[in-house]
């Protein structure tokens, strides 16, 4: 090649560049702005409508806004509790209608802005931890009821300590960025090919649920892999795994019937399993207070999930049913006969309403064995429900087993009963702790 023509390659790549350069800098400069603003509008007068009240406070228990933004022993929907990140802590803002510390400023415009576009009323860009990627799917109508009931509750006059994440993730330009690469604003549309159960179900999955804000793994950015919805995934700083919802090895539920979704998220136990660990905060503050028709429509979406491009299933399930009593050697072995036999069963078999069954159990089997620990660890606990008020538990063995004892213990668990999950190490356990 000539050096005229190098040159012109260069040149043109040059050229290509600062065109990739400026077209990057524009959209970060429209994603820092964001739309006009519409014209202020006016703030309500008076008290709000009871019935938007009534359907504002059950839409608030579907997308369990009191898990972020009422802080432990704080008044209702104050704010103030800490979130932790991978990037650090992000504080939930105060809710009440107080006028200088919560909504009490805000318009039913500037709270939809909040929700559909993840920007406060001001402008700024709201930190993704705020799941607006999943509420910006909520209908316009829903968002209002939303807004009538935080205005209906008592104000609280409480500031929110601001966060504290690290440089380059406390930048708007880092906000902006992420946005570019992992947010488009939309409501849900329906999907004409389906019934209205259905579309309700994924409505409330994948709008105010937030289902996906935890089963759908994330990259090292934070962004959701969203060709992998509901694919399962760790809970940043939480040391759990989400379990994926598609598939039949980790929490799908394709083969369960509606009745036993309903039950499950209705009352923290099935005929097929129960809640504990984070889930079990879901069933106890959101899940359990939803409508009956609801519950159902979201089982219906539920059961209609498979993994993406009929991935195979990551989790290691049993290759035969149990035929009898698992062995009984081995230090595994003897920790189950003194530790867990006598509510689970020499054969894993559990205790109908009362203790799950061990044999076949998917926390047992799932690939990574974190839940299984962490269950282990700190004890199991299902949520007290109104159709489960008094469930039973498993104490915590923290301090009752050391590393060792429990690695063979969750090997023995992960092994028996024709499982074939891989062994659990002492490391596995310290690293659960």
């Amino acid at each position: 090649m000539t050096g005229p023509a190098r040159r012109r390659i260069q040149v043109a790549a040059l050229a290509l560049a600062v065109l990739a350069a400026v077209a990057l800098g524009v959209a970060l400069l429209r994603e820092l702005r964001g739309p006009a603003p519409a014209a202020a509008a006016p703030l309500p007068v008076g008290a709000p409508d009871p019935a938007a009240v009534a359907r504002g406070a059950y839409l608030a228990r579907a997308g369990n806004c009191g898990g972020c933004h009422s802080a432990p022993g704080g008044a209702e929907m104050a704010g103030g509790r800490g979130i932790d990140t991978p990037f650090g802590t992000v504080y939930a803002g105060n809710l009440t209608p107080d006028p200088e510390t919560g909504l009490g400023g805000w318009s039913a415009e500037d709270f939809w802005r909040a929700l559909h576009h993840g920007r406060s009323r001001d402008g700024r860009l709201l930190v993704p931890v705020f799941p607006y990627p999943e509420y910006t799917r909520v209908r316009r109508a829903d968002a209002d009821d939303l807004y009538a009931y935080l205005r209906s509750l008592p104000a609280v006059r409480q500031s929110a300590p601001a966060h504290t994440l690290r440089f380059p993730f406390d930048t708007p330009l880092a906000l902006a960025a992420w946005r570019l690469l992992y947010f488009t604003p939309g409501e849900q549309a329906d999907d004409p090919a389906r019934d209205a159960a259905w579309n309700r179900g994924r409505y409330l999955v994948r709008g105010l649920g937030h289902c996906g804000a935890c089963h759908t793994p994330r990259n090292a950015l934070g962004g959701p892999r969203d060709a992998d919805e509901f694919g399962g995934g760790p809970i940043p700083m939480q040391r759990w795994i989400a379990p994926s919802l598609a598939s039949a090895a980790e929490a799908g539920v394709a083969d369960w019937s509606d009745d036993e979704v309903v039950a499950l998220l209705q009352t923290g136990r099935s005929a097929r399993g129960i809640v504990t660990g984070p889930m079990a905060e879901v069933v106890f503050h959101s899940t359990q207070h939803l409508r009956d028709e609801d519950l159902r429509a979201m089982a219906r979406y539920l059961r209609t999930l498979a993994p993406a491009g009929g991935a195979a299933p990551r989790s290691v399930a049993m290759t035969a049913p149990p035929p009898g009593p698992a062995p009984a050697e081995g230090p595994g072995a003897r920790l189950y006969a003194r530790h867990c036999a006598d509510c689970h069963g020499d054969r894993g078999q559990g205790r109908a309403g009362a203790y799950p069954a061990l044999a076949g159990n998917r926390t047992v089997t799932l690939d990574s064995p974190v839940n299984l620990l962490r269950t282990v660890l700190l004890g199991g606990f299902g949520p007290v429900t109104a159709g489960n008020p008094r469930p039973y538990g498993m104490p915590p063995y923290a301090g009752r087993l050391n590393d060792e004892e429990l690695a063979a213990l969750a090997t023995y668990l992960r092994q028996a009963w024709g499982h074939a999950a891989p062994p659990v190490s002492a490391l596995d356990v310290l690293a659960a702790r």
